[in-house]
């Protein structure tokens, strides 16, 4: 299709035919471009994307992958994987046609990942590398399953970083006793963070309770919602998995704390988010300057949630019952925390032998 001047605005234009996903044909008209040549360039990607041909370039395809992807998504998610791509994989990958890329130019890539650095003039950790990796692979793969692509270069050139996390950093019961009692001049925060530490919820779960969450008479916390802040608007969502969505059974004294912390909300209604008045960043903030004040070691809020999971460990429960209280899969407990639970090998050897003793004591 030829591409066309606008005499109004000096500027070029595209105007052409395609076929919609029910096969139906539209028009579609592009304006806005400099030169000939960058409309006829748009015309040529669009007709690839039309066509899903693997020869389009690196960037047009993303335009695609999001429309196939985001629906399937919350917003938050999609949020993480597009700034992964913006910021990681565009500014290498865009401009190359999808079906020219290969394993040299993935280990390129991951070469420069290497040597980056981020917002804290650090490397990228291993876990992060792998992650990123991760989503280029994803993309490459749904190239293949969907529009034609032969072959993955990102499996070809293998995986960098490593799905191993840093040392996993917790409050012991006496270092979190230090911090609430720091915290008792800030009842808002106590109260949160009392929730966080003696439930073991996530901070969006926090952040997204109401009133009609919590049953006094039954004890009980209802988690089915978490919140997100995205773009400057207050979102929420479904928890992060399925299994998150959970009843939870509170102590007593958190259940008597949050019947008080409720009687302190003037005008709050059954449906309106009882800590509205914080943020996941006024939390971190809180719990670091209440951390220095305590004198215990920094750790972040999110390690909240590691410091209950290392207090029921030490009070004898299993992953499978732990599992249910924080909403995770007990398979996912048993990797995560798997330092923390005691060993059992040396009684399982002497098990071992006992039975064997008694077999040879028959014979």
């Amino acid at each position: 299709m030829p591409a066309y001047k606008d005499n109004n605005t000096g500027k070029w234009y595209i105007s052409c035919w395609y076929g919609d996903w029910t096969g139906k044909r539209k028009k579609k008209i592009k304006r806005g471009f400099e030169t000939k040549r960058e409309a006829l360039e748009w015309e040529r990607e669009f007709q690839l994307q039309d066509s899903s041909n693997p020869e389009m370039t690196f960037e047009s395809f993303i335009g695609l992958y999001k429309q196939d992807v985001f629906p399937k998504l919350k917003e938050n998610s999609w949020i993480t994987k597009e700034n992964i791509i913006s910021k990681h994989l565009m500014p290498y990958f865009g401009e190359l046609r999808i079906c020219d890329i290969t394993a040299k130019n993935v280990i390129d890539w991951q070469n420069e990942m290497r040597k980056a650095i981020n917002k804290d003039g650090a490397n990228y950790s291993p876990t992060y590398l792998k992650t990123i990796h991760n989503q280029l692979s994803s993309i490459f793969n749904h190239a293949i399953r969907f529009y034609g692509l032969k072959s993955n270069p990102a499996f070809v050139a293998g995986n960098m970083g490593s799905s191993r996390h840093a040392e996993m950093k917790f409050w012991t019961k006496e270092e979190y006793l230090k911090f609430a009692d720091v915290m008792m001049d800030k009842p808002i925060y106590y109260y949160a963070f009392e929730i966080l530490y003696w439930c073991g919820i996530r901070e969006g779960e926090l952040l997204a309770l109401t009133p009609s969450d919590f049953n006094s008479e039954k004890k009980t916390l209802r988690i089915d919602e978490s919140y997100q802040r995205l773009k400057g608007r207050d979102v929420i969502t479904c928890p992060k998995t399925k299994k998150s969505n959970r009843v939870i059974n509170v102590p007593d004294f958190v259940c008597d704390e949050i019947c008080d912390y409720l009687k302190m909300l003037y005008g709050v209604s059954d449906n309106d988010r009882i800590f509205s008045v914080l943020s996941k960043s006024s939390l971190n903030k809180t719990l670091k300057n209440g951390a220095k004040k305590a004198g215990v070691k920094q750790i972040r809020v999110h390690d909240l949630r590691h410091s209950h999971v290392s207090l029921l460990i030490d009070m004898g429960f299993s992953a499978l019952a732990i599992g249910e209280r924080l909403g995770h899969e007990t398979a996912e407990i048993t990797l995560t925390y798997a330092h923390l639970f005691p060993s059992r090998q040396l009684e399982m050897a002497e098990k071992l032998n006992e039975i064997r003793k008694d077999d040879s004591n028959v014979s």
